[in-house]
């Protein structure tokens, strides 16, 4: 029986942001379709089986869907078919699991977005990332915020 991780998630016009809070993750498998369906699975050392199916609200496209595993989690970039905001993550407007949350350190809102251009994963690395990772991780502090905002 497999059972669900936490999952948290944030948006940009263009991209959705998914960290799976799965630490000593191994054989990590995502799919991505293009009709908006995200597919997750897992394991942990112990064997334990981890997994779950997300039907997004709109479209993604599946080359756009990048995933970079770390020690803790696992961050998942999936790119927007369309360019623009969506009110909900699901597709259902029914009351989301309890295992997905929003991910409030990297929320941006609309009207935001463009004082809140940090890095682009273009290089690799996935907007809020920092190059170091510490206990605190996800927390904004008054230098990388100017950092981040280009002061």
């Amino acid at each position: 029986m497999s059972r669900h991780p936490e999952v948290l998630w944030a948006q940009r016009s263009d991209k959705v942001y998914l960290t799976v809070a799965l630490p000593d993750a191994k054989d990590v498998t995502v799919k991505c379709e293009p009709h908006g369906l995200f597919s997750f699975s897992a394991s942990r050392v112990q064997h334990e089986s981890y997994s779950f199916s997300l039907e997004l609200y709109g479209s993604i496209e599946p080359g756009g869907c990048k995933t970079k595993t770390s020690s803790r989690n696992i961050l998942c970039s999936i790119q927007k078919g369309q360019r623009g905001w969506w009110k909900r993550l699901l597709k259902s407007e029914e009351k989301p699991a309890p295992y997905l949350k929003v991910d409030w350190n990297k929320w941006c809102d609309e009207d935001e977005e463009s004082d809140y251009e940090l890095i682009s994963d273009d290089d690799g690395r996935f907007a809020g990332e920092d190059d170091e990772s510490s206990d605190d991780e996800g927390m904004l502090y008054l230098p990388d915020l100017e950092k981040a905002r280009g002061k």
